[in-house]
């Protein structure tokens, strides 16, 4: 099975990406997390332009590769962070794009690899590395951080009521024998979870698996970088999309497009300006954009996704 057979990502929101991001028939366009590029051949296959795609995923770049040879030298594929896409487009002597694309989160791809070990539905090791360059995994967080340290990342990042609750689970189980698999620490988060919310729709690990891949990755630590570097690089009327899937991401780029769009930002007791903000940005999509009701029904994964749109002016 090839490489691009094997890499099975549904790229989210196809059409609506399409038609807000893609202007200019021959424009540059970077998706930055490129994945099994779905999004990215769409884009090479409706237009005459370039594409850049960035991926910190080994895998999803020779998947990616695979897919879009019949694009020619219209393709550029670079392994790195998106947050690095400043540097990039800087190495490769691009000065301005017309468009970005920025899908956050894990892959499909990812989540069904299981030896990879971001998903609790099949026992693996516990690395949840979205690079495999990275030295951290899920493993060195889960038996070698603090329990205060464990607390504050599984609520923080997972948004998790039971965080402490949690934590010392954690430090008890790991006093005797380190937590290695998915499957392991995922009967531990149940065992210590109230019956009522082992019986809720969302499967009580859900968001310590959620926290541990961020914390893992620095997730969004790399938001606000990326997003700066993609409007430094747009060019007049180009557009810079960005699909998140949980709130934390979603705020992030909601607060981030907003001050780009403001005009001031000096306090509100000062009677004049005196920062003298230049606004870079207006921002297209007052209410984030979502999946149809019927794209959820063929793609579940889809339910979450929120597009934001703003424009360079």
């Amino acid at each position: 099975m090839t490489m691009s057979a094997d890499f099975s990502h549904q790229p989210v929101m196809l059409e609506e990406v399409f038609s807000w991001i893609v202007g200019k028939k021959t424009g540059v366009y970077v998706d930055g997390t490129i994945g099994g590029a779905g999004h990215a051949h769409a884009i090479l296959k409706r237009t005459q332009g370039r594409l850049i795609g960035i991926d910190c995923d080994a895998d999803a770049l020779s998947a990616a590769r695979e897919k879009l040879v019949p694009f020619g030298s219209r393709v550029t594929l670079i392994k790195a962070n998106f947050s690095d896409l400043s540097s990039v487009l800087k190495k490769l002597h691009i000065e301005k794009v017309d468009g970005v694309l920025l899908d956050l989160g894990v892959s499909s791809h990812q989540l069904d690899t299981a030896h990879r070990g971001f998903s609790f539905s099949q026992s693996a090791p516990l690395d949840m590395r979205m690079d495999q360059d990275l030295k951290l995994r899920a493993y060195d967080i889960v038996n070698h951080f603090t329990t205060n340290e464990l607390e504050k990342i599984i609520r923080l990042y997972g948004e998790e009521k039971m965080a402490a609750r949690i934590a010392r689970a954690i430090s008890g189980k790991r006093k005797f024998s380190p937590i290695e698999t998915t499957e392991e620490l995922a009967g531990l988060i149940v065992s210590v979870m109230p019956a009522g919310m082992r019986r809720q729709k969302i499967h009580p690990a859900t968001r310590t698996f959620q926290a541990l891949r961020i914390a893992v990755n620095h997730e969004l630590d790399c938001i606000v970088p990326a997003i700066e570097g993609a409007v430094d690089a747009l060019s007049a009327g180009g557009r810079i999309g960005i699909i998140s899937f949980h709130s934390l991401e979603d705020r992030i780029v909601k607060n981030t497009f907003r001050d780009m769009a403001a005009t001031c930002v000096c306090p509100k007791d000062i009677p004049y300006c005196v920062c003298h903000k230049k606004t870079v940005l207006k921002v297209l999509t007052r209410k984030p954009v979502v999946p149809s009701e019927a794209e959820t029904l063929q793609n579940p994964r889809a339910r979450s996704a929120k597009l934001r749109v703003a424009e360079r002016i």
